[in-house]
């Protein structure tokens, strides 16, 4: 009992600190405040999403390698600290650039050091029969938190301005999430998690592939290029959703449609990660690209309240999808001695997917006044995503580890 009561404190707190440092899925309310407020355009309203994106990714890479050394305990902190910090100084930006340094960089790099502590942290403390599971719950804290933050954020903005908005967010995070960073920590040495009482995976075994031996396997590749086309599809949306209503449906007020997308988010999150479990990841992702493939087929036709918030929703799943399946399929490929490395490795792919949707959707309404060409370019990559999820098969890891071991 006293193993499950840990296991259950550490999932509840990854869960929480991810509701704090979720603030990149609100960023398309404080985007419509820097273009109709302060005039910037698109093109640098988008920059420090972007910047942030890739910097998170980035830093999730360096991130999992320091706590697959030392921990994640020290490594959360840091983070937790840098988002709120990073908030704090975006109140004082009065440029492009500099919103570029404090959020683009700083608050990015910050949860990138957080996130890359939470879902191997919590895997360890459970029986790997329930990667999926843990995976789409410490996942949907990260996507749910746009439900409070959108709201909150587009209030703060109309009541105080979006300078003290950024302070008083960056705050909070650093009041709320600093101290939760503190109960995270990897189980005790020889701990050997509860198996499920029914269930499968009972002859589980352990592999331990490090990103040089995954970076060895054509595996890898195909995971690559999957989640990197696929997320540029979500991350369009996400990031111009608000703006999508005002172009294609007139509609002013669509922070609702933020929320939306970030409930469905979280909870195709949490079911992607029990499907995955019971019929394994990659067709889970199958079934994800199909969806995702053709919402964006029809997104230019949405043009009413109805048929953004279907849009939304179908875009929340079939990106939550990504963010819970694909550290279950890295765990189970290659193990979770190295996952933080290994998965830091493999979300470089997202860091990419953050300079490629955003910026389409930048040139493609900056130039044509439409997001259409966004939503075909994307239908495009989600679809080779698709064939690639349909020819990818699992890594034997018993012969990889044998050849790697010859080597």
């Amino acid at each position: 009992m006293k193993k499950f009561d840990n296991a259950m404190k550490i999932l509840i707190a990854g869960f929480c600190i991810n509701l704090c440092m979720g603030i990149l899925y609100a960023w398309s309310v404080f985007k419509k405040a820097l273009v109709v407020d302060l005039g910037w355009s698109n093109a640098d309203a988008s920059m420090p999403y972007t910047v942030a994106i890739i910097s998170f990714a980035l830093s999730l890479l360096v991130a999992g390698i320091l706590q697959d050394r030392m921990g994640p305990r020290k490594v959360l902190i840091l983070g937790t600290l840098m988002v709120g910090f990073g908030m704090i100084c975006s109140s004082f930006a009065t440029t492009p650039f500099l919103l570029v340094l404090t959020f683009g960089v700083l608050t990015g790099c910050g949860i990138g050091f957080g996130y890359a502590c939470l879902s191997p942290a919590a895997m360890k403390w459970f029986h790997p029969s329930k990667k999926g599971l843990v995976n789409g719950l410490i996942a949907a804290g990260f996507g749910l938190a746009a439900v409070y933050l959108a709201p909150l954020t587009s209030t703060l903005i109309t009541n105080l301005g979006i300078n003290q908005s950024f302070l008083i967010l960056g705050i909070g995070v650093i009041v709320i999430a600093t101290p939760l960073a503190c109960i995270i920590n990897n189980p005790p040495e020889g701990y050997q998690p509860e198996a499920p009482k029914t269930g499968s995976n009972s002859t589980y075994k352990p592999v331990n592939i490090s990103w040089r031996g995954m970076l060895k396997t054509p595996q890898f590749y195909s995971l690559w290029f999957m989640f990197a086309f696929a997320s540029s599809a979500g991350l369009m949306v996400i990031g111009n959703i608000t703006s999508i209503a005002a172009l294609q449906g007139n509609i002013t007020d669509a922070a609702y449609l933020v929320v939306i997308l970030a409930i469905f988010n979280s909870g195709g999150r949490v079911a992607a990660g029990i499907l995955s479990d019971k019929i394994g990841g990659l067709k889970t992702l199958m079934l994800a690209f199909l969806m995702q493939g053709l919402n964006m087929v029809l997104f230019a036709t949405y043009q009413s309240d109805f048929t953004l918030i279907i849009g939304a929703a179908l875009t929340g799943i079939g990106y939550g999808t990504l963010l819970a399946v694909f550290p279950s399929i890295i765990a189970d490929f290659y193990g979770l001695k190295n996952y933080g490395a290994n998965y830091g490795v493999l979300y470089t792919a997202w860091g990419v997917s953050g300079f490629i949707g955003p910026v389409l959707a930048a040139v493609a309404v900056d130039g044509s006044g439409s997001y259409a060409l966004a939503y075909t370019v994307s239908a495009i990559m989600v679809g080779m995503a698709f064939l690639l999820s349909f020819i990818t098969k699992p890594v034997n890891a018993e012969a990889l580890e044998k050849r790697l071991a010859s080597q």
